[in-house]
């Protein structure tokens, strides 16, 4: 069985520090009431808009010279393949490959080129890109930037997040977090129980894929799963095997959200708080809008994960809620 340990996120906190910004803890103005308070640990205005850049980094930062040489590679269309781009310009690793779907809209494609990494397209949808994509990069013997499934350095990047938090508020007794994968919040977890037991970590899904509650209640890990229409672009699909291994152990209670709530909260950010998010940071806002009123602690805090929402997605919300 493969493991995390705090000792790795502590390390990987002090590698990737000069690399990454070290995101705002803001309190929010118009959630929580007398006697509890909501803070927004912002991911959202994290280089590249999202909190991939850490596990990227982190995995990259512990290549050998060879292994650079030979270059990295991802299979991505969103925030983690734009986000290995980024990281390998800026370490210097010239052969950067991001293999992307047949699907892929243009506007990502482009972003993850500005940064210099070489897209391929391969595959009809996702999962035959990562088939096909995982045969290509052991192929070329590049080392696979896993995003999510078990890679501890990327775990251990963005587990880096609940280190800065906890500097920032020790009195954060509650911590909120999206899952897709599981990397962000295992990692979180892991390292907010060692530096403070008694935290509480809530993870929250949308219920249109609840991958990792059905996994945790059928015993399996669904790697694949089946997926209604759903904002949260970057939260559908199957679950990493080292979160599942690990999540009873670190993370007290999953919750489901509405797409609607999600609607709701993405629009609410944007006119009240005056934060642009995407659906799948606003699942934890809409944890706070839908089940809050069941929680006791004083100081919880929301990790707001990225801000790369469609501008069109965005104005509809606004509008519609």
């Amino acid at each position: 069985m493969i493991n995390l340990s705090y000792l790795e996120i502590e390390k990987a906190h002090h590698r990737i520090s000069r690399y990454i910004r070290k995101t705002p803890l803001e309190k929010s103005m118009y959630m929580g009431n007398e006697g509890q308070s909501i803070f927004f640990k912002l991911e959202s205005l994290q280089k590249m808009r999202n909190f991939k850049v850490r596990g990227a980094f982190n995995k990259m930062l512990s290549l050998s010279k060879e292994e650079k040489e030979l270059g990295v590679a991802t299979i991505s269309s969103g925030n983690h393949g734009s986000s290995v781009s980024y990281a390998a310009s800026l370490l210097g690793i010239s052969k950067a490959v991001v293999i992307v779907p047949e699907i892929a809209p243009q506007s990502k494609i482009e972003k993850i080129q500005y940064h210099g990494a070489e897209v391929i397209k391969m595959g009809k949808d996702y999962d035959d890109a990562h088939t096909k994509g995982m045969q290509y990069i052991q192929g070329k013997k590049m080392t696979y930037v896993d995003s999510y499934y078990s890679d501890t350095q990327v775990y251990a990047g963005q587990g880096t997040i609940a280190i800065e938090l906890l500097e920032q508020n020790k009195e954060i007794d509650l911590i909120v977090a999206p899952i897709g994968g599981g990397s962000l919040i295992t990692g979180i977890a892991v390292a907010a129980k060692a530096i403070k037991p008694d935290i509480k970590i809530i993870g929250v899904q949308t219920e249109a894929c609840p991958a990792m509650l059905r996994s945790l209640e059928d015993g399996v890990c669904y790697e694949k799963y089946p997926t209604k229409p759903s904002l949260c672009d970057a939260l559908v699909g199957g679950v990493g095997k080292l979160s599942y291994q690990l999540m009873s152990a670190c993370v007290d209670e999953l919750l489901l959200v509405s797409e609607e709530g999600i609607g709701k909260a993405v629009s609410m950010m944007a006119k009240k708080e005056k934060l642009v998010i995407e659906a799948g940071s606003a699942t934890t806002v809409a944890a706070v809008m839908e089940h809050g009123n069941k929680w006791k602690e004083k100081n919880i805090a929301l990790i707001i994960s990225g801000a790369n929402i469609d501008g069109e997605v965005l104005t509809k919300l606004m509008h519609q809620y």
